[in-house]
């Protein structure tokens, strides 16, 4: 229950799904946590119930998309917690289901805001932090859409191509500086994300459910919880040696 004791960590797209398994974890594990989100009522909800057990935990209002957002919230969550030493850029979006030639820019745009430049504004703002922390780690969620090809979401699968190489750039980036930078690579996990797109895609929720978890060589999807527990490893001095690498936590998906 202390694997993150004595460590700040703010996580984006904390209220539901993944990231919410996440704050979840690392506030299991003894971190103090600083959701951000722009889904208010659930971030709120959340860290009421942690503060409830008398765990830190903290809410800002904060869409990745907008740098000033970003900024402001990761200072503020320093300022509160008195530092920042792990960074979760989990924020994301899926996009509209269409092949390239029906894609519009917009569509395209949006799906490369959140998810790449979500990234680079989380990464720039918290580096300040962890260099005065001496030491960090980043946590970038990619996607097995950054590995291989799913003939579905194109700007989905760019943005999350370029977040694999992100996190390898700047983990080369800064090393020097003791700033580990790691990226998951998950399968399709059962959350709101996936649930929706799912809906997007076929008439029936309850067979493409299965569709996809049948796609999984283990026979099922996954859990938030499977990939939290990746995130934690990654922010625990467990993972001091581990910089610039790729988790790949898919039930054997891109095994084959």
């Amino acid at each position: 229950m202390d694997r993150l004791q004595g460590k700040v960590a703010a996580i984006t797209g904390g209220a539901l799904g993944i990231g919410a398994a996440c704050v979840q974890r690392f506030s299991d594990e003894g971190a103090a946590v600083a959701v951000l989100d722009v889904l208010d009522a659930e971030g709120q909800a959340l860290v009421q119930r942690l503060q409830s057990q008398g765990r830190r935990a903290a809410y800002w209002h904060c869409d990745v998309a907008i740098e000033t957002q970003v900024q402001a919230a990761l200072d503020a969550a320093a300022a509160h917690f008195g530092g920042l030493h792990v960074l979760v850029n989990n924020a994301g979006i899926a996009g509209l289901s269409k092949p390239t030639h029906e894609t519009t820019e917009a569509e395209w745009d949006r799906v490369q805001a959140v998810n790449v430049k979500g990234v680079f504004f989380g990464t720039k703002h918290a580096i300040p932090h962890l260099r005065r922390a001496g030491r960090g780690s980043i946590v970038n969620l990619s996607s097995i859409a950054g590995l291989v090809g799913l003939a579905s979401v194109p700007p989905y699968h760019a943005s999350k191509g370029a977040v694999r190489l992100m996190t390898k750039n700047d983990a080369m980036q800064y090393a020097p500086e003791q700033i580990r930078v790691n990226s998951i690579h998950p399968g399709y996990i059962w959350t709101p994300m996936v649930e929706n797109h799912l809906k997007a895609v076929s008439p029936d929720l309850e067979a493409a459910k299965a569709a996809a978890g049948a796609a999984h060589p283990l026979g099922r999807m996954g859990e938030p919880d499977d990939i939290a527990w990746c995130a934690v490893y990654l922010a625990s001095e467990e993972s001091k040696f581990v910089t610039g690498a790729e988790f790949v936590v898919d039930g054997g998906f891109t095994a084959r």
